[in-house]
């Protein structure tokens, strides 16, 4: 069986297309889809957090499966060229899903 033709993609920035930081991101199961909110994250004091959502965004499950394989192929890239990236173990607690 043949492989289909890939098409040629272009790819074009919308005029409210906008880069921001993160350094916070929740992730939101149901059947349907994915939902990632993207927030920043500020440490107030040794017992105290502040997350400031500011993007929410929906993925069917099948571009959450796509985005999980290209972000393990770029994670492993960097820290082949970089060294390992350390996670804080608090940081690493599984949060509710809903």
């Amino acid at each position: 069986m043949a492989n289909p033709t890939q098409p040629n993609i272009k790819l074009v920035n919308r005029p409210d297309y906008r880069e921001s930081y993160a350094n916070s991101v929740q992730v939101r199961v149901n059947v349907w889809d994915f939902f990632l909110v993207f927030g920043t994250l500020q440490q107030q004091s040794e017992t105290q957090v502040d997350v400031q959502n500011f993007q929410g965004v929906y993925l069917s499950p099948q571009q959450a499966k796509a985005l999980t394989a290209i972000l393990q192929q770029n994670v492993a890239g960097y820290e082949s060229t970089f060294g390992e990236i350390k996670l804080d173990p608090r940081m690493m607690s599984p949060g509710p899903v809903h």
